[in-house]
């Protein structure tokens, strides 16, 4: 069953998209008190010491979401999945293809780790996928996804607020499933790289259950406060 936390602040997953691990730490530590669930992906994924900084965040009570974003034959992602099940990661993200989910969901069973298929990522537009070779819109590709996610026994899947949750959910069949929303950006800052964007409030309108936020957090001026005025306009969505 889809369970979401009452607390707002407990629904951001600040993306620690830093060059190091000291600067990863001394970000959470300016955080504290403001986000309680951080985002490990490739910025630090190979970096020296990433094994110290899951084992502060875990050790400390933070919840992790690991966002390797698992892509290769179902035998490796299956040691993946129950490497970092064991680890006590919550979330972890493995690439939406069939054969990869059914193997993920099979090796961390039993675990309390919840898996993410990765759709399309929000960097990309129709234009991009279709360089790439794709016959589907993004939207088709996603809705194709989600579906194959939710018969799979997947928990959720990474979608954009622009590929709107609600409407994913009811594509697929399944109400449980959980959509984490990345593409997040405050109404008047800059979009970056990402092309399907939506501010904190409108992906919380669109049914997103987690928004996950990195630069209009980490390089503010006071992440902490950039955090809680994120959190207080999640809350006033909800």
């Amino acid at each position: 069953m889809r369970t979401i936390p009452q607390n707002p602040a407990d629904r951001l997953i600040v993306a620690l998209d830093v060059p190091d691990v000291d600067a990863a730490l001394a970000m959470v530590q300016r955080l504290d008190g403001a986000a309680s669930f951080f985002k490990v992906g490739m910025w630090l994924l190979y970096a020296p010491g990433v094994e110290r900084l899951l084992d502060r965040l875990i050790n400390s009570g933070k919840r992790v979401f690991l966002d390797a974003k698992m892509y290769d034959i179902p035998e490796t992602v299956a040691h993946g999945v129950a490497a970092a099940a064991k680890r006590g990661i919550t979330f972890a993200t493995i690439h939406g293809d069939p054969g990869i989910i059914e193997a993920a969901v099979k090796a961390r069973a039993g675990s309390a780790l919840q898996l993410m298929a990765v759709t399309v990522l929000t960097s990309l537009d129709d234009a991009a996928l279709s360089r790439m070779g794709y016959a589907r819109t993004a939207a088709q590709l996603v809705a194709q996804r989600a579906r194959e996610a939710a018969e799979l026994g997947c928990d959720g899947i990474i979608a954009s607020a622009a590929d709107n949750p609600n409407e994913l959910r009811r594509l697929a069949g399944s109400d449980d499933l959980l959509i984490v929303t990345p593409g997040i950006r405050p109404a008047g800052s800059s979009a970056d790289d990402q092309k399907r964007i939506a501010t904190p409030g409108g992906a919380i309108r669109n049914g997103a259950d987690y928004l996950v936020v990195g630069r209009p957090i980490i390089a503010a001026p006071d992440p902490a406060a950039a955090a809680r005025a994120i959190v207080a306009e999640m809350a006033a969505a909800v």
